[in-house]
């Protein structure tokens, strides 16, 4: 590789982003990385570059600070339980589409990767709302135009290390799960936060047939070099 990757990562104080930000700040393919969140995530490193953005539903004022980077890691999520269906639209469609416009205006030749989950309806005209929403979403990241662009439907995604969720019961369920572990490691659709963080990587570090990754595919993509 003639040169290190510039990333962008959002999301990165939840535990899908500290995955990937973890990873990207030990992986020599990787040269500089900007995390763009609300609060701080409490790094200090030389390949990385904060800002503190408060207003998520535009990102147009940030499109200067982003021609020169060659990806987009957008694992920012909110869960559904709670929400109606324009609220999670959102949180989830609204917030993507602002970051993707703002991600193509200042360099189409980007490669944007979306987390949205196993399960999600890419026709956005099923039963079930967040399936629905984040088809929806899918599609407009794969139909804007970037270089490059992977969904990664993520499954079950076991923390390693420093990384744990934001989210209370998720923790709850976290540490009842953690003694199984050592099992789930060896199913197909079950991730960890190392080999997740290492298949973001690698979408872009060469292109990849598949635009949709499930668990499976997250799993095998991690491996290549």
């Amino acid at each position: 590789m003639a040169k290190g990757l510039n990333v962008i990562i959002t999301g990165s104080t939840g535990m899908v982003g500290r995955s990937t930000l973890n990873e990207c700040l030990v992986n020599d393919k990787i040269a500089e990385i900007l995390v763009i969140n609300r609060r701080p995530v409490g790094i200090m490193h030389p390949k990385l570059k904060e800002i503190i953005h408060l207003d998520f539903s535009d990102f147009s004022s940030l499109e200067n600070e982003l021609p020169q980077y060659d990806a987009c890691f957008h694992c920012m999520g909110v869960s559904s339980v709670g929400k109606n269906e324009a609220e999670f639209t959102k949180y989830t469609y609204d917030v993507t589409k602002s970051l993707v416009d703002t991600c193509y205006a200042a360099n189409p030749d980007m490669v944007f990767n979306y987390v949205s989950g196993a399960g999600t309806d890419a026709s956005a005209k099923g039963k079930i709302m967040w399936a629905r929403v984040k088809g929806k979403t899918e599609n407009y990241v794969l139909n804007k135009g970037f270089k490059d662009a992977y969904m990664f439907r993520l499954g079950a995604l076991l923390p390693e290390g420093d990384v744990s969720s934001g989210t209370s019961w998720y923790k709850y369920i976290y540490s009842i799960m953690k003694p199984f572990y050592p099992i789930m490691k060896k199913l197909k659709s079950v991730t960890t936060s190392s080999k997740f963080g290492k298949a973001m990587i690698n979408s872009i570090a060469a292109n990849q047939d598949l635009k949709y990754l499930e668990g499976v595919d997250i799993n095998y993509l991690a491996t290549k070099e």
